[in-house]
């Protein structure tokens, strides 16, 4: 023996960590100022009601996006929305982070339905079918915006954070 692993027990481990990066890949992580910061697993997704929405895409056409929007999963984490959100709490924002380190920000009002009036999703679904591979499980739909940079693919986590 060389002291190098053979081939059949190299594939194994190649295979076991493609499988296990697959599955983090698949997990969504809300954290931060939060009271009950919580990793969705997909199963966890689907089970919260979806909104379906039609936007044009950055291929200029119509498509129809489903999903959760992030008010929803941001109250379910505890963040401080709807009555809450005043004051000191008006200085939060939500840093949604990709799997390729890509991140945007949204100011924590924006997401609230007591101060605007579009629904900014998690979708996990366009035209009725799951997002393509580079693309999903998730990605954040932002209806309204002239260019789509905030329509952040491949999502992992929300944090909210206070400024300083």
């Amino acid at each position: 023996m060389n002291g190098l692993l053979p081939k059949n027990q190299l594939l194994l481990i190649v295979v076991a960590l493609l499988l296990t990066t697959a599955s983090v890949a698949q997990t969504l992580t809300i954290m931060g100022e939060v009271t009950r910061p919580m990793t969705l697993q997909p199963t966890d997704l689907k089970g919260i009601p979806h909104t379906e929405i039609a936007v044009a895409d950055r291929d200029g056409k119509e498509h129809r996006y489903a999903g959760v929007p992030l008010i929803t999963l941001l109250n379910q984490a505890g963040a401080s929305t709807g009555t809450a959100l005043k004051g000191k709490n008006l200085t939060k924002y939500v840093v949604v982070k990709a799997a390729d380190g890509y991140e945007v920000v949204f100011a924590l009002a924006e997401l609230d339905p007591d101060f605007s009036t579009r629904t900014i999703l998690l979708a996990d679904t366009v035209d009725g079918s799951p997002l393509a591979d580079g693309v999903g499980p998730y990605r954040v739909v932002v209806p309204g915006e002239k260019k789509p940079a905030r329509w952040i693919r491949q999502v992992t986590s929300l944090e909210v954070k206070l400024a300083k």
